[in-house]
């Protein structure tokens, strides 16, 4: 059933059960995101993607919010894209400073989002949690140092390896992503299928070798993180 949504002053047309997300792109209207995956179920959890929707009191996530008959959509208003910037400073500000030697360089979807969002240094400081680069495997390296806690690579293990080993653990800043009960990838916990990679949208999960983009990023900023809390599993 068709669907008639107004789209930044425009009549669309939109199919029952889409979402704006879907609905913005196949009318070619950008919509930033970071934790959203095509491949995985929208969970919302980065917030990037917020769009402004008449009658509504807050903005809602385009990736999970379907649209009805007779929506007003903005996506791209001042209140949208003052919010955007915001999240995504806060995130640049638990970011290590190393884009310039990052595997993911010029490929980092943090990056493409900062700049298009016209942001360079951060206005915020925020204590950061440093985690040591770990081997996993003898073609992946993960550095949580530089997770943004999108959750892509734990929905990809469940979702299409179906292996459940990742998932998140602790709480508040000192959320991060663990395998098992926080055993090191390298062990026998992890089978090393590189799914996790193929939809990590930084470079904290990076392959080793010919496949990194060693060395093409840029250089931004300085910040922190706080400390690490009790341990609780979760999706």
């Amino acid at each position: 059933m068709n669907v008639e949504v107004t789209l930044n002053g425009n009549k669309v047309v939109g199919r029952t059960g889409m979402t704006i997300l879907e609905l913005a792109r196949d009318n070619h209207v950008d919509i930033p995101t970071l934790c959203y995956h095509p491949d995985l179920t929208p969970i919302g959890v980065c917030r990037i993607c917020v769009v402004e929707v008449e009658g509504s009191r807050m903005l809602l996530p385009a990736c999970q919010t379907q649209i009805a008959p007779g929506m007003v959509v903005q996506t791209h208003s001042p209140k949208v894209v003052e919010t955007r910037k915001t999240l995504v400073e806060l995130m640049l500000s638990s970011h290590p400073d190393v884009c310039l030697v990052c595997d993911k360089g010029n490929h980092c979807e943090l990056r493409q989002v900062a700049g298009d969002l016209g942001i360079s240094m951060p206005r915020f400081r925020i204590k950061r949690h440093y985690y040591p680069s770990e081997d996993a495997g003898p073609y992946v390296v993960r550095d949580l140092t530089k997770c943004i806690l999108c959750r892509r690579c734990v929905r990809a293990c469940h979702e299409i390896k179906k292996a459940d080993i990742l998932a998140m653990g602790y709480q508040g800043f000192s959320s991060k992503v663990v395998a098992g009960r926080d055993e090191p990838l390298n062990g026998p916990v992890c089978q090393s299928c590189d799914v996790c990679i193929s939809v990590c949208p930084v470079g904290a999960l990076a392959k080793r070798g010919r496949d990194a983009h060693r060395g093409q990023g840029r250089t931004t900023h300085d910040g922190c993180r706080a400390p690490a809390g009790d341990f609780e599993m979760s999706l």
